[in-house]
């Protein structure tokens, strides 16, 4: 008897072969039988009318918190994701000494917009070491995890406050090398970094400190492991990234390890400038290295309130600043007076064209819920003001918690980044999962890949998107055994309703550690989600077994 068994599906492999009728049979955590499978099963999943496939991997997220509370990283499973890569952007949990843990938790703050009190509600600190991460997040696991180890942390484990001030010396990145060997050998999937973000205080992490030397250094501890860099590039230069990826190149091909950086966004203003970047794409591929772009499949939807500092204010310090230092009477007061605003309104001028189209999506008191649903310059004229007033006069009456949407901001020329998502060389990702919870949902970036660009476009086949979200990632990123439905493969699989998969509406729910609200999305269409041969959520019965993993980089597959 087999343990479960999911019958008269469609399968959709994950090689691009074109789907097919079967059953698929499991016993423990692997796939035994695809066929005819007569033999009974303890448990079963009718897949009449449905597509079975491997479970979607997710390779751009930053749920390291949330696993400390929530070993299902809610809702991304429900999407139909077996598996996540935490720890990039230069940021990860671990290694992380106790007396650098504020700052960290500084900067996830600022870079990923995580709530300060849901650190200090949600999580027990009870590790230092990448290993002891690893231990404490293994509690509960429901989704399998595969981590990256960020540069800036490891920078700040051997140099401590001298890892914001200056280069490290030989000696320093010697220890790197150790400090990366330690963190790979306990299950890290490999190294992130950044050359971007900005702390708690608005100066560079500590990543960007680092010279190609240590880059270097780093890279050829990768090289023994054959593990994944990841890297943020100064993604709104196309020069300056396109000088990142030939870097990457050089690395890639030197120390035989694949790479990738993230985001590439396709926005009306930039289409000559992504064009550049693929082509540089190709040409160091066709040279033998390994430079994964990653490519979100969402339009950019940008959610906003004044409580917390929006990267959409990033551009306009006088705003910025308040937001990220000032207290809540100080933003209220700040706004509120009318000299502040003589300075503050033109200072947000060149996005003038932006603040009349802002939609208020949620309030709180009931004499503004009229509002709710409506433009800003709709209320601007109902309220005889501008709509960059009426937007500080409904903060200022909601005590900061009026909040307001951007929505379609970029990349939602379809036909353009269907090209992308379509292009052999493009790694599907950079959703941020667990980042950003104010600003905007990403679950449901998968069920918008089939419900948009599959179903309702045609613009790729179901057969394709499956193979970019599953197989190709595990490839890249030296997952095992995953990412294939065939006989021997461990059973991390999606079941899923082609006519009808989609990401729900974006709504406010009150479920983070410290009383806190994010913004998130139900799944539709995804049937049932197994991970390691265990049903760990479908739609009949919510979230059940977990039997997530920590899931190492391996060197045989990060090669091939």
């Amino acid at each position: 008897m087999y343990d479960l068994v999911i019958r008269n599906g469609k399968v959709v492999d994950g090689t691009g072969a074109p789907a097919y009728d079967a059953d698929i049979a499991i016993k423990g955590n692997r796939i035994v039988k695809i066929g005819k499978v007569t033999e009974g099963a303890r448990e079963e999943v009718n897949a009449t009318g449905k597509i079975v496939s491997p479970g979607f991997i997710d390779p751009h997220t930053h749920f390291d918190a949330q696993l400390l509370w929530d070993g299902c990283a809610k809702p991304a499973l429900a999407h139909g994701v077996t598996t996540i890569v935490p720890g990039n952007c230069s940021l990860s949990l671990a290694p992380l000494k106790a007396k650098h843990r504020m700052k960290l938790v500084g900067m996830f703050n600022q870079i990923e917009e995580m709530p300060l009190k849901a650190f200090k509600e949600g999580v027990v600190w009870d590790w230092e070491t990448f290993s002891e991460y690893i231990t404490r997040i293994r509690k509960g696991l429901a989704i399998n995890v595969a981590p990256l180890v960020g540069h800036s942390v490891i920078r700040l484990w051997v140099m401590n406050e001298a890892a914001t001030e200056r280069t490290a010396t030989d000696a320093e990145i010697a220890e790197m090398q150790g400090v990366l060997r330690e963190c790979l050998d306990a299950g890290a999937a490999g190294l992130s970094t950044s050359y971007v973000d900005m702390d708690e205080k608005l100066l560079p992490v500590p990543s960007r400190y680092a010279d190609a030397r240590e880059v270097e250094a780093l890279a050829s501890v990768l090289g023994e492991y054959g593990r994944v860099l990841q890297i943020v590039p100064e993604f709104y230069d196309s020069d300056l990234t396109i000088a990142r990826l030939d870097q990457l190149a050089e690395l890639s091909l030197k120390y035989n390890i694949p790479t990738t950086f993230s985001p590439l966004f396709m926005n009306a203003d930039n289409v000559d400038a992504v064009n550049r970047v693929m082509a540089r794409v190709d040409e160091q591929f066709a040279r033998g290295a390994r430079v994964w772009p990653q490519v979100q499949t969402r339009p950019i939807d940008i959610s906003f309130s004044f409580s917390v500092p929006s990267l959409l204010f990033m551009r306009f310090p006088s705003w910025y600043r308040i937001m990220r230092f000032g207290t809540p009477e100080e933003i209220i007061a700040f706004f509120s007076d009318a000299d502040n605003r003589k300075k503050l309104i033109p200072e947000v001028a060149p996005l003038q064209g932006l603040w009349p189209t802002l939609v208020l999506r949620h309030v709180e008191t009931d004499a503004n819920q009229k509002y709710v649903g409506k433009t800003l310059k709709e209320i601007a004229e109902l309220r005889n003001t501008t709509p960059i007033e009426a937007m500080m006069d409904l903060s200022v009456e909601e005590g900061l918690e009026a909040h307001f949407l951007s929505a379609g901001m970029g990349h939602n020329d379809d036909a353009k980044v269907a090209g992308l998502l379509n292009h052999p060389h493009v790694h599907i990702g950079a959703s941020d999962g667990g980042a950003h919870i104010l600003s905007f949902s990403t679950y449901g970036d998968t069920g918008y890949l089939f419900s948009h660009f599959v179903r309702d476009l045609n613009l790729m086949t179901v057969e394709s998107a499956v193979k970019k979200i599953t197989s190709e990632t595990a490839a890249i990123w030296g997952i095992p055994d995953r990412g294939l439905l065939k006989e021997g493969m461990i059973a991390d699989i999606a079941v899923f309703d082609l006519s009808t998969i989609a990401r729900g509406e974006e709504k406010f729910v009150n479920d983070v550690p410290g009383d806190g609200h994010r913004y998130v999305r139900d799944s539709h269409g995804v049937d049932t989600v197994i991970v390691g041969g265990g049903i760990a959520w479908s739609e009949a019965k919510g979230y059940q077994d977990v039997r997530g993993e920590v899931l190492p980089g391996v060197r045989e597959m990060a090669a091939a």
